[in-house]
């Protein structure tokens, strides 16, 4: 039996986001940015019609979650050791000496350990898996989603739908 998959990868599929991530367990690196690309996979089924999804919804959908990380600092809200708590208008960011204050409308906070492109990956692929599951339905047998962080450096994971 083949196995059919679709493929998105779209110039619209970007976002600007500022981050920093820790490693090691205790190394905090300096705030930066990256000019970040998704591509996703959806793997399943043909169906009546003789397509695994429709292009379109799938693409529609990823734009919309892509956007919301758009010109954003994107924040770990699940780090052990990085605590980010809002309060009014601003974001306080701690990692023990270090401090940073953003504008709350400037941040995205994720349910993530670590800011990095792995990570990103996974939420975004369950953001996409929560959003289309009604049209898509249960016929999808896996979908992949990847982060591009700097032409060619990718973090990638897959999900079961």
């Amino acid at each position: 039996m083949p196995e059919f998959r679709v493929c998105l990868e779209k110039d619209n599929l970007v976002f600007s986001a500022a981050h920093f991530i820790t490693f090691n367990g205790d190394v905090c690196e300096s705030l930066h940015g990256h000019n970040y690309r998704v591509k996703c996979e959806v793997v399943g089924p043909l169906d009546e019609n003789g397509y695994v999804v429709d292009f379109i919804a799938l693409r529609d959908a990823l734009v919309e979650i892509v956007g919301t990380l758009d010109h954003r600092v994107v924040l770990p809200s699940q780090h052990p050791m990085i605590k980010v708590a809002q309060d009014g208008e601003e974001v306080l960011v701690t990692f023990r000496e270090k401090r940073w204050v953003f504008p709350a409308d400037n941040c995205v906070m994720l349910p993530i350990a670590n800011t990095t492109a792995e990570l990103m990956a996974q939420h975004i692929g369950e953001q996409l898996i929560e959003k289309t599951r009604q049209k898509f339905g249960n016929s999808i047998t896996r979908i992949i989603v990847a982060v591009d962080e700097n032409r060619g450096q990718w973090g990638v994971v897959e999900i079961d739908w």
